[in-house]
């Protein structure tokens, strides 16, 4: 069982002068429940080497018993800090390919062609495709088999319009991820704000918010055993 995690490249949230990356919980989580189901992981992201971490992610409030995991783990920081570059990684390579969220996502990865390609293989050779909170962006630029966008007709969740405006960053982020999944034709669901929330369609598996990303971890690992 080879999974490849793809994480974001991109630190700048917008022009307000604050940083931004990946949220620490949702790639810790999935990360230690994928490995210690006994997935060989690897890690990329755009720039490959080391992925920006959302300041915000790693402030006391927001640590789970996942992201302490991390924080005492030297092997996993160092595994993270060589990412691979997406150039350098190939769909034939795994089984499946998993997105964690933060804000960064929003910039880098929406039409990233590279990503793009990844997810658009993963998808020909039928291998599970799964993001989480703001990494199905990555997905509304893909297309299926069929040529139609990837979440069209297809149930999906992700970071909702209110949980955007909860956290002041709907007129930061260049589109809201809600909408704009709806405009490529998802069928988008949601719970309450924060409460984790999944949505598993053929192949294609998509998470809430960082409450949702060991759940969707855990949904990934059915859809690879039923394989």
């Amino acid at each position: 069982m080879k999974i490849l995690i793809v994480l974001t490249s991109h630190d700048q949230l917008g022009d307000t002068g604050e940083k931004t990356g990946f949220w620490l919980e949702e790639f810790a989580a999935p990360y230690y429940l994928l490995k210690d189901a006994g997935a060989a992981i690897t890690l990329a992201s755009p720039k490959g080497g080391q992925p920006p971490l959302d300041p915000k992610s790693a402030l006391p409030e927001n640590q789970t018993e996942s992201t302490k995991r991390f924080s005492g783990d030297s092997a996993a920081q160092a595994e993270l800090a060589k990412t691979k570059k997406l150039a350098e990684v190939s769909a034939d390579e795994f089984d499946a390919i998993f997105y964690p969220g933060g804000h960064g996502p929003m910039w880098d990865l929406a039409g990233n062609a590279l990503s793009i390609a990844l997810i658009e293989a993963f998808v020909k050779a039928g291998k599970p495709v799964a993001a989480v909170c703001h990494a199905p962006v990555a997905l509304v630029n893909a297309r299926g088999k069929d040529g139609a966008y990837l979440v069209k007709g297809k149930r999906v969740t992700g970071f909702t319009n209110e949980e955007e405006a909860a956290v002041g960053l709907a007129a930061v982020v260049p589109f809201l991820l809600e909408d704009r999944l709806k405009e490529r034709g998802g069928i988008f669901s949601r719970a309450a704000d924060w409460a984790p929330h999944v949505q598993v369609d053929g192949k294609l598996e998509t998470g809430q918010n960082p409450a949702s990303s060991g759940p969707a971890a855990e949904e990934l690992l059915k859809l690879l055993r039923t394989v």
